[in-house]
């Protein structure tokens, strides 16, 4: 779980003007007004729950630095992105209530409070526990007043050569305006006096973000006994180099958070990429919502920041230092492997390993003979959908290769596949979504290189955004073209498939070829109408085909029969869907919810969802896959694919979901939630109150099973028994 694990590719969303109304059936009984938990304040609970893997001294310390980095990160992009919404409606007057029906200003007061709080537990949680844990390890994070003269003088020679030179300080005085502040730097406030005149100026010195945040004190000292210094702190005690002949009165730490979220007005405009550029410009400007200030800072120097600023008393945000604690990533990456997660090693999926040693599977024979179901990070990304891409580009049998791109990596294979298909010769369709939230330059910057190598690129659909994760390749056979598929829960990103815990489906299936041809095509042509088989597709029959699904395990229970509803998600708010799922319930069906991050449903309430258990599950890698299976009677219905349960999931994206038909693959499914919710697995329970309770041991104290340890093992072990078969 890494920085990328924050809001990833479920960012949350700035639309606000969800008017969706839930789903009323037709002799149901009422079911409570109260019956959704807010989902901001259930947001600030998931990165509760990252903070508290920070505080557990079980994990190795370089692996909890880690996770009080992860935590830093995530609360930046919520107060992007979700605080600045609230803030949105609350200046522009919208009426429109928040999930939970309280007015904007009522949640931002809570989220507000709570945000204080989870901050200052950041701060304590580094100060008291991961400093000192790390210190012992002998990673020593010091100060300038802590060392020697001879290593003072060795700092500011470094200072002089690597750090002096790009520092730029700007002043504040009636020819120099207040400065503009960028969102997220890191910066020092100062004051200084005169010597001759007497009079005190201020300015305002950027840490420069390109230097490492934490400086070697001693380059030749072991890495097993290493100290570090701030970069601010460094910078700090050379000022008076920055400001000769002034005298340096105060001096202190600031961040500013701003609005960065990202509107573009499809309908009115002819250009998307170029609209969407000049927007991206226009975030960096956006309006202060965070001011985070170091807690010795002056009221004469605050009082300024405030008012140049512009904002209120409850958007400052007072820690002790360091602060921008996402600085620790830097930290986290120390060569040390005793201090982080023991190595692990992708296995090779069994159906893909090659006939021998030494030689390349061919995916098409393999795919050919059987559905594979793929489970990342435990099983290799780059021999298996990279491999597949790869092969594909480079068979002369291939004629045609189609792909969704939300988020890649800065050097992915996936796009060199595609472009060396393109050159190839073979006809390419790349759908790159350039409005994925905060990848939207890098996705330009691909979209552009694509399309000078010959692959033909679309945007997808006005108004909506794809996020569905396809791949199709058109293959020239004996007795015609065949189709193979690949449909996925999470990015063709291979950097990211090494942390993010994902699933995917690699098919020959004729249907599910079928049903990805006319979707591609409707995504480069026309907007989205007809049905599919083997998939449910958003906006206009995913929502409804679940829906379809939970009614028939509610008729099962009514009548008797095996009934059961488990489902994987990052997150679940949309009301029609709790209210499904609250009916399901009532009528006796068995609910279990496994959710990484938000979650509105409130389980285990009399008369409301007292069938309904939802768990969490944080560790080594970021849950991420999404998977949805009805038992139907004995006969289980079992989807995965790239869609969470919100509205701009289920009505302002494409997103797809593809049903399982493998008895053996089902059976994992099964067994992976058997676990997930199994009282001797290590997890969080939510409570019908909202409140998240972590269960990591038994009453005896001894550790409970790690999920993502065990199916580590599980996969491992798997594909050896199949390599000695072979």
């Amino acid at each position: 779980m890494t920085a990328e694990s924050t809001l990833d590719d479920d960012r949350t969303s700035s639309d606000f003007d969800d008017d969706f109304e839930p789903l009323d059936i037709d002799g149901a009984p009422e079911l409570p007004a109260e019956r959704y938990l807010d989902r901001e304040l259930s947001w600030l609970a998931f990165n509760q729950r990252v903070l508290e893997l920070a505080e557990d001294p079980q994990l190795p310390v370089l692996e909890r630095a880690n996770f009080l980095a992860i935590f830093a990160s995530n609360l930046d992009e919520f107060f992007m992105v979700r605080v600045a919404g609230l803030k949105r409606r609350i200046v522009t007057g919208l009426a429109v209530p928040t999930n939970v029906g309280r007015s904007p200003l009522d949640v931002l007061s809570d989220v507000s409070h709570k945000a204080h709080v989870l901050m200052e537990r950041h701060a304590a949680a580094y100060q008291q526990l991961v400093k000192p844990a790390l210190a012992d390890a002998g990673i020593k994070i010091v100060t300038w007043g802590e060392l020697a003269p001879e290593e003072q003088a060795h700092l500011h020679e470094y200072f002089g050569g690597q750090i002096f030179p790009v520092l730029m300080p700007l002043a504040v005085d009636p020819a120099h305006p207040f400065p503009y502040i960028s969102g997220l730097s890191l910066n020092l406030s100062v004051r200084v006096r005169n010597s001759r005149t007497g009079r005190q100026e201020f300015a305002r010195v950027k840490v420069p973000q390109m230097l490492p945040r934490f400086v070697r004190v001693d380059p030749g000292e072991s890495v097993e006994d290493a100290r570090y210094i701030t970069l601010e702190d460094l910078i700090a005690n050379h000022l008076g180099d920055l400001f000769p002949g002034m005298e340096i009165l105060e001096h202190h730490v600031f961040r500013v958070t701003r609005n960065e979220d990202v509107e573009i007005e499809e309908d009115e405009t002819e250009n998307l990429i170029k609209a969407l550029e000049k927007e991206l410009l226009r975030r960096r400007f956006g309006p202060p919502i965070r001011l985070e200030i170091t807690d010795d800072m002056d009221d004469v120097t605050l009082g300024l920041l405030v008012r140049e600023l512009d904002v209120t008393e409850q958007e400052v945000y007072r820690l002790p230092a360091p602060l921008d604690l996402g600085g620790l990533f830097d930290l986290a990456r120390i060569d040390r492997p005793e201090l982080h997660y023991p190595t692990h090693v992708p296995t090779t999926n069994a159906a893909l390993a090659p006939p021998e040693p030494n030689r390349r599977a061919d995916i098409f024979r393999a795919v050919a003979r059987q559905d594979v179901l793929l489970h990342h990070p435990y099983e290799s990304f780059a021999t298996s959908v990279q491999a597949f891409l790869e092969q594909a580009a480079a068979d002369p049998d291939v004629l045609a290769i189609k792909q969704t791109l939300y988020r890649t990596s800065g050097d992915s294979p996936i796009v060199e596949a595609l472009i060396d298909a393109a050159e190839a010769g073979k006809q390419v369709l790349a759908l790159v979504e350039i409005k994925a939230r905060f990848d939207e330059a890098a996705n330009i910057t691909w979209a552009r290189k694509l399309e000078k190598a010959g692959v033909h690129v679309v945007y997808g659909l006005v108004g909506l955004k794809t996020h569905c994760k396809l791949a199709l390749v058109i293959r020239q056979e004996q007795g015609g073209l065949r189709h193979y598929s690949h449909i996925g829960t999470g990015n063709y990103n291979p950097k990211t498939s090494r942390i993010y815990e994902d699933l995917g489906l690699l098919t020959a299936d004729d249907q599910v070829g079928k049903d990805l041809t006319r979707l591609f095509n409707e995504l480069s042509g026309y907007a989205i109408e007809k049905k599919f088989k083997r998939l449910l597709v958003a906006p206009l029959h995913l929502r409804k085909g679940l829906l379809k699904q939970i009614s028939t395990e509610i008729r099962n229970a009514e009548q008797g029969r095996p009934s059961g509803i488990r489902i994987k998600v990052n997150s679940i708010v949309d009301e029609a869907i709790i209210d499904g799922l609250y009916r399901a319930s009532n009528a006796g069906v068995p609910v279990e919810v496994w959710v990484r991050g938000i979650c509105s449903l409130r389980p285990g309430i009399e008369g409301l969802s007292e069938n309904i258990r939802v768990r969490s599950i944080l560790g080594r890698y970021l849950e991420h896959s999404r998977v949805f299976s009805f038992l139907n009677d004995g006969d289980p219905q079992v989807f995965i694919g790239s869609a969470d349960m919100m509205h701009r999931n289920l009505d302002r994206r494409v997103e797809a979901l593809v049903r399982l038909t493998d008895p053996e693959h089902i059976a994992e499914i099964d067994g992976m939630f058997d676990q997930a919710m199994d009282e001797r697995t290590s997890s969080w329970w939510l409570d019908g109150d909202g409140t998240w309770t972590r269960r990591s041991t038994d009453a005896a104290g001894a550790p409970l099973d790690d999920l993502q340890s065990r199916r580590m093992q599980r996969i491992a072990q798997r594909s050896t028994r199949s390599g000695k078969r072979r």
